[in-house]
């Protein structure tokens, strides 16, 4: 008994000791002038209106980009940050700044070391708008710190996005290349050797040019659902009992894509299957067009296949 009792004031006192150490600091607020201000700011940034939006700046205002590398940053004064408000109307179709879904602005006012009566408001935000010149479409979530001081003025931004999107805006503004086409390759020569393979019936050797782990994808599965190597002779093997196979021909040439980014390899090859359906003995001539993925063994990792399903079955 006594150690139960005991066990019993210890627990109490630790419970008792963990409630003890929360202290207030401040004040969390759902609605808040400050808050207005930021919303205010926010619209006439939008609309492009530089003037609006430096009325809702201190003289002393500073941008700072929350994710920045600089050791000692200068920051974005008043007068920048208000003129970039035309800026970004001038190069986006469709711009606007709009609460994140779910999301909402918070006001706080903090007791310790808040000597100038500073209230900070943090907010959730998506940035949106397709590139007038580029036509890079903007579309990146944004989470902002304001500091507003006692006049109710915006003193500070901070923001916290990842600004990779610039980059491609910025890389787009030149012709680049991104690696060589190829009219002849030995991928593609696995290319044709797989697909008559298949015109012959011969699925085994068309398989043996897929590594094992290949995917496999048509148009009409649902985004992210693929069919493993494993899984794909089964299905051909039901294509099989419904069709027959008249003639597999190529249509123009392919393309062997070498990619200088991520080092992809891509070949796009298009085909016209002309088929006989068993069930009715109707000839159907569908087009199909191929893009498959290869590693650098020369093994086909991914295929993905865009045709006319209703082609299969129309009377």
């Amino acid at each position: 008994m006594k150690k139960q009792t005991l066990l019993f004031v210890i627990a109490l006192s630790s419970l008792i000791t963990a409630f003890g150490q929360k202290k207030s600091n401040g004040t969390v607020y759902i609605e808040h002038p400050a808050i207005e201000t930021v919303q205010a700011m926010n619209k006439a940034f939008v609309a492009g209106d530089s003037s609006k939006v430096a009325s809702y700046l201190a003289d002393d205002f500073k941008a700072w980009n929350g994710v920045g590398l600089a050791t000692k940053p200068k920051g974005e004064d008043k007068a920048s940050f208000a003129g970039s408000a035309k800026v970004w109307n001038d190069v986006l179709d469709y711009f606007s700044i709009t609460q994140t879904k779910g999301a909402y602005p918070d006001a706080i006012e903090y007791k310790k070391d808040n000597d100038e009566d500073v209230v900070w408001v943090q907010n959730w935000e998506d940035i949106k708008g397709v590139h007038k010149k580029t036509g890079v479409k903007v579309n990146m979530p944004l989470h902002r710190l304001f500091i507003l001081n006692k006049n109710n003025k915006i003193q500070a931004i901070i923001n916290y996005t990842n600004e990779s999107i610039f980059d491609e805006i910025g890389a787009s503004f030149v012709n680049r290349t991104n690696g060589t086409i190829y009219n002849h390759h030995d991928n593609i020569n696995t290319i044709r050797k797989g697909m008559y393979a298949f015109e012959n019936l011969d699925l085994d050797k068309c398989l043996s040019y897929y590594s094992d782990d290949a995917t496999f994808h048509s148009i009409h599965n649902q985004v992210g659902d693929s069919t493993p190597k494993s899984e794909i002779k089964a299905l051909w093997e039901q294509f099989l009992e419904n069709f027959e196979i008249v003639s597999i021909d190529m249509i123009g040439y392919p393309d062997y894509l070498e990619y200088e980014m991520g080092e992809g390899r891509e070949v796009l090859s298009w085909w016209n299957y002309h088929l006989i359906r068993k069930s009715d003995k109707k000839e159907i001539t569908v087009p199909m067009h191929f893009s498959n993925s290869f590693d650098a063994d020369g093994k086909i990792t991914s295929e993905m296949i865009y045709y006319s399903r209703a082609l299969l079955s129309a009377k």
